[in-house]
């Protein structure tokens, strides 16, 4: 009977390290199933960012901007042809170039064949389906403010702003 309660015992001892192990998987588990939660339930994802244009960034004008008008220049009407798979396309358009200050107006009259070249080489160099919707004309502006604002050394174009424009 000695030996019955020997083998007792020691099948208690290896039931409570059975249950106590079973006990600590169980909280692990737990654990991991309330920290899951909590990440998934409670914690905001940071909202996601929009793809950014690299090539040109178009920024809005404050409201100052907007009221205070500055000087023009006109960009006379010309004809480019543009890059079509379909067979010859071409654009008609005539611009108007909105200045921060009278000094640059000077400069830009001066550097009317430098402008009309980057203008000409720009809108050459989109395809038909480009221009044709409203994005496609505004990342033109964009592209075309940026490209004269490179070489004006008095002054900014404020805006650009397309007077006659089409694309047959």
């Amino acid at each position: 009977m000695a030996e019955n309660t020997e083998n007792d015992v020691q099948a208690g001892e290896g039931g409570g390290k059975k249950k106590l192990i079973i006990i600590i998987v169980a909280a692990v588990v737990l654990l991991c199933g309330i920290g899951a939660a909590v990440y998934f339930l409670l914690l905001k994802k940071p909202p996601e960012e929009e793809p950014k244009n690299e090539q040109v960034e178009m920024v809005q004008a404050t409201a100052e901007e907007q009221t205070d008008i500055g000087p023009m220049v006109d960009i006379s009407e010309f004809i480019v042809n543009i890059i079509s798979e379909e067979g010859a396309h071409y654009v008609k358009a005539s611009l108007t170039l909105e200045l921060t200050n009278e000094e640059v107006l000077e400069e830009a009259k001066q550097r009317m064949p430098q402008i009309r070249d980057a203008v000409l080489l720009l809108i050459g160099n989109k395809t038909f389906e480009e221009l044709q919707d409203l994005q496609g004309k505004k990342q033109v502006k964009a592209e075309l403010k940026s490209k004269i604002n490179s070489f004006l050394k008095s002054g900014r174009v404020k805006s650009v702003y397309l007077t006659d424009f089409v694309v047959q």
